[in-house]
């Protein structure tokens, strides 16, 4: 058996898009190299991937099998290279990070210290950014590493890994909001007041049946920073990162009591497949995931 990195990407890749010309799209290749690719696959491995329909692939049951294998695969291999990138010479220039307020400060304080001791001559970019936007960064290749809250699932260019702990998310008002009346919150409580949620909005672990699914009345911005200035001027509720909360509202805001809630949010890192992290980037990466850390 001699399956490629390509044939491999290809396979993902059309089985993430539905689609041969859009997995020769993402991959700069004809749309019959793709085809041609993925028959090879199925003759050597003896099975049929796809079903395929005049409009859409569909995977076959062996082939959502074996994508999962395929996925652990070039992980495998993502592995290897960034573990060779960190023993080889050539350092980059310059680090971007792109963070997401669902990270600890305390733990990005420490990390960046880190940093600065191992490679203090190495430029350093940081961005704040939230869900979709944490991932349109990484996939234009503006930054080279992405903290986010965890996706159920991420697209065949994105590589990620989970990180050792959860954030606190809790519900929170202001001071002067009629919701602080209530010992209790139910979740019909909130539909009658103005929701208050990010604008760049991909699922993630937040997504809550005890939300309102639909709230009649909604303001958005790009980030947790905002929403909790929004939530402490009284415009409505938001569900928000406790240690932000710790770090900014200085007591403008209370939290709600409801069930099911503060929420453990996992937080994940991302970074593309596309672009080979350079030793800096391929440490912070693992120091990010260790278990262990001081």
């Amino acid at each position: 058996m001699n399956l490629s990195i390509e044939a491999l990407e290809s396979f993902v890749h059309a089985a993430s898009s539905g689609s041969f010309s859009a997995a020769a799209r993402a991959l700069g290749k004809s749309q019959s190299t793709i085809s041609e690719t993925i028959a090879r696959i199925e003759i050597e491995l003896d099975v049929e991937l796809f079903v395929r329909g005049a409009r859409q692939l569909t995977l076959t049951e062996p082939g959502r099998s074996l994508l999962g294998y395929a996925l652990e695969t070039l992980s495998a291999i993502d592995r290897l290279k960034r573990h060779a990138a960190t023993l080889g010479r050539g350092q980059e220039a310059k680090l971007t990070l792109v963070l997401s307020d669902t990270y600890q400060q305390s733990q990005y304080e420490a990390r960046l210290h880190e940093l600065d001791q191992r490679y203090p001559d190495l430029e350093f970019e940081c961005f704040f950014a939230e869900q979709a936007d944490v991932l349109d960064l990484i996939n234009q290749g503006r930054a080279n590493l992405g903290l986010l809250a965890a996706q159920p699932e991420y697209g065949p260019d994105i590589a990620h890994s989970r990180l050792p702990y959860y954030s606190s998310f809790g519900l929170f008002v202001s001071r002067g909001h009629a919701l602080t009346q209530k010992a209790v919150v139910e979740p019909q409580d909130l539909a009658h007041y103005r929701m208050l949620r990010l604008s760049s909005v991909v699922s993630s672990d937040l997504d809550d049946a005890t939300l309102p699914a639909h709230s009649t009345r909604c303001w958005s911005t790009p980030d947790y920073l905002l929403l909790l200035e929004m939530a402490a001027l009284g415009f409505g509720w938001a569900a928000l990162p406790k240690g932000l909360v710790e770090s900014h509202a200085q007591g403008r805001v209370h939290e709600l009591v409801m069930n099911g809630w503060p929420k453990q949010v996992s937080v994940d890192v991302v970074w593309s497949r596309k672009q080979p992290l350079g030793p800096a980037a391929a440490w912070l990466l693992e120091r990010l995931t260790q278990t262990n850390r001081s």
